[in-house]
This record gives C-alpha cells, sequence and structure tokens, in this order.
C-alpha cells in the first residue's frame, strides 16, 4: 500500500506564492516520474508538472516560468513551488507518482489540496 500525502495549500493574493509538498510512504521499491494536476469545478483534471526520476521537467504553457516542480528522492518528496499566483490558478492540486511495488507498477494520486488565489 502506498500513500500521497499533499500539504501547503491556502488562500494567498494575487501575485504571491505557495509551496506544495507530497510525500510518497508505503512498500515503495522505487518512484518514476511524479507530477501535479489541478482541478476545478465541473472541468477535467489537467496537468501542472511532471518530473522524472532523473529530474527531467515538464510544465503546462499556462504556468512556465511561474511554477517549478522539484523532488527530493531520499525523501521520496515533489514539490512544486508557485510564484506570481493568479485567480485561474485557483483548483484543488492533485499530486500523483508512478510507483514500483513488489507486485508491479502503478499509479497513485493524493487526496489534494487546495488553492485559492483571492484578494
Amino acid at each position: 500500500q502506498v500513500q500521497l500525502v499533499e500539504s501547503g495549500g491556502g488562500l494567498v493574493q494575487p501575485g504571491g506564492s505557495l509551496r506544495l509538498s507530497c510525500a510518497a510512504s508505503g512498500s515503495i521499491v522505487s518512484i518514476n516520474a511524479m507530477g501535479w494536476y489541478r482541478q476545478v469545478p465541473g472541468k477535467q483534471r489537467e496537468l501542472v508538472a511532471t518530473i522524472t526520476s532523473i529530474g527531467s521537467t515538464n510544465y503546462a504553457d499556462s504556468v512556465k516560468g511561474r511554477f517549478t516542480i522539484s523532488r527530493d528522492n531520499a525523501k521520496n518528496t515533489v514539490y512544486l513551488q508557485m510564484n506570481s499566483l493568479k485567480p485561474e490558478d485557483t483548483a484543488v492540486y492533485y499530486c500523483n507518482a508512478g510507483v514500483l511495488v513488489s507486485s508491479g507498477s502503478y499509479y497513485y494520486w493524493g487526496q489534494g489540496t487546495q488553492v485559492t488565489v483571492s484578494s
């Protein structure tokens, strides 16, 4: 069993910053790609950023230059530094990870953390 636990969401004013964290725990052999997605009510979940086990990154066009994804492999943790936040960044942010366990490779999701950008 693998758990992903997110933290760091909250309310921030436009132009502000937040840092999200997601820690994976459980019967983990190794973790491949990790990523952040977000979802607003009535819309599909969308990719924000991903990072491979060796640090290659990919970003949605809407967050390039403002968000930075990073990871600490020793801690099985992925981070999302969000700067210059805009009201349209308001969403529930979900962590995702491709995890190798003894029975095979699976994708896991966190429970989500709310980010609200508002004055």
